[in-house]
């Protein structure tokens, strides 16, 4: 049974998931709980993407250890986020997405198509990839956390690093806990609906 028809009126969810929240560039000395992101991830998941193709990969890079191999890859000002949140995500698409979207009941006739095309995969992988990153971001902020997502990065040198071993591509950064006060800035302009759309 369907539950979208019923509207989400509860005006300080949707103040945590949307209007108060603000990009994180610093962060307490508090954890952030591995099994946070696993429920984050868990409600995401069902949000659709194209093809219902799921190619989002996570590397949680829960140890300082792990987190200093990031930083030197990242642009100068996003160095000192990723060393400072407990911790960081490098999401990624997978390029290999033929192989695991048949485990997801794709047809053997798209599964053929995307095997034989290195370039559908990619542009697959990737746009979905980067919807799923944005329903993760909410899904993250639900479980009260906050979050700053990263591009500025050797996106190449990130996968040099962590993903030699298989066919992920990094598309961002995402550092991940509890904002420390001098966290985030001035909320910045947005575009008002009017400006930005037309109905035909």
């Amino acid at each position: 049974m369907s539950s979208h028809d019923a509207a989400v009126s509860d005006e300080a969810l949707l103040a945590a998931l949307f209007t108060d929240a603000h990009t994180a560039r610093s962060f307490r000395d508090e954890p952030a709980p591995i099994e946070q992101v696993r429920r984050a991830y868990d409600n995401a998941r069902w949000a659709p993407t194209a093809l219902n193709s799921q190619p989002m990969r996570l590397d949680l890079l829960a140890s300082p250890e792990a987190r200093q191999r990031l930083a030197p890859l990242m642009a100068g000002m996003n160095q000192e986020p990723v060393l400072s949140a407990p911790l960081a995500l490098i999401v990624s698409a997978d390029l290999a997405l033929d192989k695991s979207m048949r485990e997801l009941g794709t047809s053997e006739q798209m599964l053929a198509r995307l095997a034989g095309s290195l370039e559908m995969r990619k542009s697959l992988a990737r746009d979905s990839a980067l919807i799923q990153l944005g329903y993760l971001v909410l899904a993250l902020r639900a479980e009260g956390l906050d979050v700053g997502v990263m591009t500025g990065a050797d996106l190449a040198g990130v996968d040099a690093e962590f993903h030699a071993d298989r066919p992920w591509q990094a598309i961002a950064v995402v550092c991940v806990g509890h904002g420390d006060a001098d966290a985030f800035n001035p909320r910045a302009g947005r575009h008002e609906f009017d400006a930005v759309s037309q109905v035909l």
